[in-house]
């Protein structure tokens, strides 16, 4: 009787300290998973250095590099006086036409709603875009990203121009829930940055 008594007591501890141990499991796996995303976007952040130190025509033809790269035909840069938001246009590997808005601003910087409104409605109307993208070197503000989602347009901010620019491919963020994806959060700006004259 005073085994049976034992093996109970003993049975419990076990399986608390089990219990324990499986939860302490779980909490560690999250936080190295939490730990590698973090690292995987900071590593994106740091390749992306020189596409700081880039003018807006260098900005636009390293994103038609990047389409090119991705199996992008007919890509060409347009960008400049009278392009009405496009910087970029070519076709996907499926054929559809894209279009491209190009924003090489400073890492502090945001793009605002009023630039996606205003790509929005040239992307289409003027330009016949399947897919207007727009690619900017800095964050999205919430209520930019809030109008992209409502509009079906695509946002590459500079968290995922890093992924783009490490080999994802393009078509990984054309079905993105724009709204969820991506941070409205500004980067600091670096100590000695210096900022072009036509990107206060």
């Amino acid at each position: 009787m005073g085994t049976v008594l034992l093996v109970v007591p003993t049975a419990m501890v076990t399986a608390i300290v089990l219990t324990g141990l499986v939860r302490a499991g779980r909490r560690e796996a999250h936080a190295e998973r939490v730990r590698i995303a973090e690292e995987a976007q900071r590593r994106a952040r740091r390749a992306l250095e020189a596409v700081w130190a880039m003018d807006g025509r260098q900005f636009e033809e390293y994103v038609a590099q990047l389409c090119r790269r991705d199996g992008c035909t007919e890509v060409r840069r347009v960008g400049g006086a009278g392009d009405l938001g496009a910087d970029v246009i070519g076709r996907l590997p499926d054929g559809r036409k894209i279009v491209i808005q190009c924003k090489r601003y400073a890492k502090h910087r945001t793009v605002g709603s009023r630039d996606i409104q205003t790509f929005n409605g040239t992307a289409r109307a003027e330009h016949h875009a399947d897919v207007p993208v727009f690619v900017a070197s800095c964050v999205f503000t919430k209520p930019a990203r809030a109008f992209a989602d409502r509009h079906h347009l695509t946002l590459i901010d500079i968290d995922l121009l890093g992924f783009w620019n490490d080999g994802t491919a393009l078509t990984s963020f054309l079905d993105l829930d724009i709204a969820r994806s991506g941070t409205n959060r500004k980067l600091r700006p670096d100590r000695q940055e210096q900022r072009p004259a036509d990107h206060p």
